[in-house]
């Protein structure tokens, strides 16, 4: 190792250029862990705590000083105590592992294996939830339905929302190019201008894109309309198309001619 430290171009380049690599990779991940839990709120609480302090002592404000230092060990007890199952669950993550592991991002084929199945529902006239996680977390959406990391297929969709089964009145989370749940309960909209014809279902897709970055496919099961929400907004009666373009561009995808997945939903139709 001292040999190729001795080599100016690895010396001043590559260890350089590998040391902020990594660096950047450790944060990035560790970001993505944090947004996946509430401990995101407490990093942001410390940076502006951190930048309040910082004001600080560029203004010379030796009250606001002593409060921050007077507080600031308190603060460290307060962090370890309210967030300590967030705190576990990081360790856990660190541990076992999986933090190093890339995510796998939505294929264009499950993206058509969605909306086969979504216009089957709505030709069948059946209501379906079908959340995609984005890049914050839903995990206190997941923990409250069954579990299943399951692949995306459009035979599995149809299954879970039909009428006998006991998920098909909550919504499907997606994440990662995986059904990891199924029968989760979503938050409804607060909003007051909310369309009067909407039922649970839209209130619930709207709820969810309202706290999160998620994007829900809704397919009402009173008209068979499709929707998306997401950003806090909700667009309705969406062609499959239009659909599949929106989806897309929010997932970053690419997408594939629309006839093969017409044709999927000839077949499941009949």
């Amino acid at each position: 190792m001292g040999a190729l430290q001795d080599i100016w171009v690895v010396r001043e380049l590559v260890l350089p250029a590998i040391d902020v690599l990594l660096l950047s990779f450790l944060i990035y991940r560790g970001y993505q862990i944090l947004v996946q839990t509430r401990a995101v709120q407490l990093v942001r609480g410390a940076l502006f705590l951190g930048i309040l302090y910082a004001v600080s002592i560029f203004l010379n404000l030796r009250t606001l000083q002593w409060l921050i230092n007077l507080l600031a060990p308190s603060f460290v007890i307060g962090i370890a105590i309210i967030f300590q199952p967030e705190l576990r669950k990081i360790f856990t993550r660190i541990g076992q592992g999986t933090w190093l592991h890339l995510n796998s991002s939505a294929r264009p084929q499950q993206i058509d294996a969605v909306l086969v199945a979504a216009e089957t529902l709505g030709f069948r006239r059946r209501g379906a939830l079908i959340v995609f996680s984005r890049s914050v977390g839903q995990k206190n959406i997941i923990e409250t339905g069954t579990a299943l990391d399951a692949e995306v297929t459009s035979a599995l969709l149809l299954t879970i929302f039909s009428h006998d089964t006991e998920l098909h009145d909550g919504a499907v989370v997606i994440e990662n190019g995986r059904i990891v749940s199924a029968g989760c309960f979503l938050p409804l909209s607060e909003q007051m201008d909310v369309r009067r014809s909407f039922g649970t279902r839209h209130r619930a897709a709207l709820g969810l894109a309202e706290e999160s970055d998620a994007v829900v496919l809704v397919v009402s099961e009173e008209s068979g309309a499709m929707s998306l929400a997401y950003d806090a907004n909700l667009y309705y009666d969406l062609t499959v198309e239009d659909i599949r373009d929106q989806l897309s561009d929010l997932l970053n995808l690419g997408s594939r001619p629309a006839s093969q997945a017409t044709e999927e939903v000839a077949e499941l139709a009949d």
